[in-house]
């Protein structure tokens, strides 16, 4: 009988596309590695509030870098994104409270839909070209009566909270609890650093193993 799995924590937004590409890499390591993962949708404002970060939004060269840059991690990551019109202006002032609150209550009462209903999001936003996650529309309806309850709105403070006290300062951020230490990790590119704490092997954004299938 091996080791037991290491315990990750993904808190994430759907409205980052970086916390996407920490998301789709995660969840194909999760299957190679010796691993836990625990997705833990968060609020991105929340975080940045708390933090006192600003959004891209508010440094110009920031938000124009990010523009040039997604469509090269669009190919590295073989991750379906591309920049929705007008993001800084209508999804940034839009906000994702009621989509991080129907994720919430997704992990709260149908946990084993969080991974395909949380790329649907991101594909919603970020591709506009997705597939139903395969929730029945009941359902998806029960859940969507459920965010404005306190138990839900309650649920994602706590988790935005939680993802505070461990230092977050933007999304995604992974929590790694590796023999007994807890480590704090910031972005989608530190991914050969979590393998090196995992003692695990970095074999890039696309494990060959999943690149032969695509």
């Amino acid at each position: 009988m091996g080791p037991a799995p290491r315990v990750l924590e993904l808190f994430y937004d759907v409205l980052s596309p970086y916390s996407w590409l920490g998301f789709e890499v995660l969840c194909r390591y999760q299957h190679l590695w010796n691993i836990k993962l625990k997705l833990r949708p968060a609020l991105l404002a929340g975080i940045m509030k708390d933090s006192g970060n600003q959004p891209p939004a508010m440094v110009p060269h920031k938000g124009q870098y990010i523009l040039k840059e997604i469509p090269l991690l669009k190919q590295l990551f073989q991750v379906p994104m591309s920049v929705p019109k007008d993001f800084f202006g209508e999804h940034v002032k839009k906000g994702t409270v009621n989509a991080m609150r129907f994720l919430t209550a997704v992990s709260m009462e149908q946990p084993e839909m969080l991974e395909k209903v949380s790329r649907e999001l991101w594909m919603r936003i970020w591709s506009r070209a997705a597939e139903k996650a395969g929730m029945a529309t009941a359902q998806a309806q029960h859940l969507l009566n459920k965010i404005s309850t306190e138990l839900v709105k309650s649920k994602l403070r706590e988790t935005t909270g939680a993802a505070c006290k461990y230092g977050a300062f933007g999304l995604p951020t992974t929590v790694a609890h590796v023999d007994g230490k807890t480590y704090m990790l910031f972005g989608s590119d530190r991914m050969e650093l979590l393998a090196y704490l995992l003692g695990e092997k970095w074999m890039g954004p696309v494990p060959p193993t999943l690149n032969a299938r695509l």
